[in-house]
């Protein structure tokens, strides 16, 4: 029973994708030893902490000078890229604590790096999102050209600091087989994938006439705002021309960055905490995101809730899927849109893609499937400790 300090970003939830992975790893950890949580966090919305856990709330670096910017740019063991810090109390609270625990597991290396500490005695970094490939989308959504270079250096240094992940951590995990060949480090990398609960039982599925088309996740997350918005405005009006009283429903804490007012027929419902029975009704799942790492949570959701699925490639990024077996996967806004009238006209045909993958969810991406990962991947951290 190894005791196990878990330093994560955020507190386990249901929430967005970020709170299910922790809530996630959280499960397979207390199945093999005793797991101590601190959430080092960012921004006050990350979810409340539960009673119990410790908390470290991040500060923004003020240090705005050019000598920084140069070496978040061209120095790889600059640990102030992401330009947030926890105190220098907090920090030598956690490294106080580091002797007592038989491993620690860190969660993103926003975490890591907040904490100031270069290399990290018996770890296992839980790399979820692989920042170089969320650059590589920016890249690749129509950039000016001094944005283009911009991102092209943000690109570099990330590859750069990517590449001595070995150096600092014991283990490494990532979220799909895609992600350890793309990371290709000479250490071995152990993929753990993103899943999600397992229902007690077969979803049931009661979809809605008039037909809607959902999305779920918090608009407070740069990816999804900008995936629904570009729904909205490019896709949703061809869904209408075919199908005219077709809703689109958006389940999600609203964000800045979205209006209120998204459409006709677009019903923003905000926050719900259990969407079983919403997505009950769904004739398909849209995932519209062109920006992002890392594997979505919803797309597991979808599968584990039986709800046919309509997906751009970036947002079925590291799952082994193909077009028309699980799912539809499509390049443009037109063909996003196609997608979604082919699954409302065509429910029989949905329903066999919802089956097949609900029948991949419970051999691959359940929490129950996965946990054996989780305790291959401390294992292998302990004995390489040892």
């Amino acid at each position: 029973m190894p005791s196990i300090l878990y330093l994560a970003p955020c507190s386990p939830g249901k929430t967005f994708g970020q709170a299910s992975r922790v809530a996630q790893i959280v499960s397979g950890l207390k199945a093999i030893g005793k797991v101590d949580l601190v959430v080092v966090k960012a921004a006050e919305w990350l979810l409340e902490v539960p009673p119990g856990c410790g908390v470290i709330n991040l500060q923004r670096d003020t240090d705005r000078s050019v000598w920084r910017s140069f070496r978040g740019a061209f120095d790889a063991r600059f640990m102030g890229a992401e330009g947030l810090i926890a105190t220098e109390s907090d920090r030598a609270s956690i490294m106080d604590m580091l002797p007592r625990y038989d491993l620690v597991w860190i969660h993103s290396l926003r975490v890591a790096d907040a904490l100031q500490r270069w290399q990290w005695p018996r770890s296992v970094m839980d790399i979820d999102d692989v920042g170089s490939t969320w650059i590589q989308t920016e890249l690749e959504s129509g950039l000016g050209m001094a944005g283009r270079f911009r991102t092209w250096v943000r690109w570099h240094a990330a590859r750069r600091r990517e590449r001595l992940f070995g150096d600092r951590f014991t283990a490494l995990s990532v979220c799909s087989d895609v992600d350890r060949e793309y990371l290709s480090l000479r250490q071995k990398v152990h993929v753990i994938p993103n899943g999600f609960a397992k229902p007690e039982h077969a979803p049931p599925r009661r979809v809605a006439h008039p037909p809607r088309i959902g999305f779920i996740g918090t608009l407070e997350f740069r990816p999804n705002a900008d995936g629904v918005s570009w729904f909205a405005a490019e896709s949703w009006p061809r869904v209408k021309q075919q199908i005219a009283d077709a809703r689109f429903r958006v389940i999600g804490t609203p964000g800045k960055d979205v209006p209120t007012n998204l459409g006709p027929d677009i019903d923003t419902l905000g926050y719900v905490d259990d969407p079983a029975e919403e997505i009950a009704t769904w004739s398909a799942m849209v995932v519209p995101l062109r920006l992002g790492a890392g594997t979505r949570v919803k797309v597991a959701e979808a599968f584990s809730r039986r709800c046919p699925l309509v997906s751009t490639p970036v947002g079925v990024y590291g799952y082994n899927v193909e077009n028309e077996r699980e799912l539809l996967i499509a390049d443009s806004a037109h063909e996003l849109a196609d997608a979604c009238v082919r699954m409302i006209r065509h429910p029989e045909e949905a329903a066999a893609m919802a089956i097949r993958a609900w029948s991949r969810f419970l051999e691959e991406w359940s929490w129950e499937a996965i946990n054996p990962r989780v305790w291959d991947t401390v294992k292998a951290c302990l004995d390489a400790g040892r």
